[in-house]
């Protein structure tokens, strides 16, 4: 159905078969809740063709996405967050350009109450981090989908890493090149 173009949506990701299950519980509680927005999942290509049919009972649009892995081990064992490495394939939530804004919600997020207010919020916002309060923290997001603004993300996380460490550069040269293998 496209009768969701054009409306701003609630978007979550899901990276492996257990965050299947965050997201499942992202999507029921905005329901819950009484959202009038879509609701999107983002799923990388490793999660199951039956988690994908199990996500798209409950979403408006399940959408794969090719991650982005900062396969910066080191720094990352030293947070004793290894998991993180792939936050960056939430930049891909720029690229939902038939959304005129969306907010983004980490697939452990548990909505407590309607939110759709948010939407009224500016683009870029996001809550302090907890442990860097002068950085954000990206498990909730406000954001406006644009081509323009991905390609200055991923760019940016190609020369510079994150704040904490993650560095992208070597996995997005890669899943480059492989793009521009399969196009030749």
């Amino acid at each position: 159905s496209t009768d969701h173009l054009f409306f701003p949506a609630f978007v979550t990701l899901a990276t492996t078969e257990s965050y299947c299950m965050g997201a499942t519980v992202v999507a029921k509680s905005l329901r819950r809740h009484g959202t009038t927005r879509s609701v999107v999942a983002m799923v990388t290509p490793n999660v199951s063709q039956k988690s994908r049919l199990g996500l798209q009972s409950v979403f408006d649009e399940v959408i794969v996405v090719d991650v982005l892995d900062s396969e910066d081990r080191l720094r990352l064992a030293l947070l004793r967050r290894p998991e993180l490495g792939v936050t960056f394939t939430k930049i891909h939530c720029w690229t939902l350009t038939h959304y005129t804004k969306c907010v983004f919600l980490d697939a452990d997020t548990l909505v407590l109450c309607n939110v759709d207010e948010l939407f009224e919020r500016d683009e870029l916002s996001a809550a302090p981090d907890a442990g860097w309060p002068d950085c954000f923290n990206s498990g909730v997001l406000v954001l406006r989908p644009s081509l323009n603004t991905h390609a200055k993300l991923v760019e940016h996380a190609l020369h510079h890493g994150s704040f904490d460490g993650n560095h992208a550069s070597e996995k997005i040269n890669r899943e480059g090149k492989k793009k521009k293998k399969k196009k030749s």
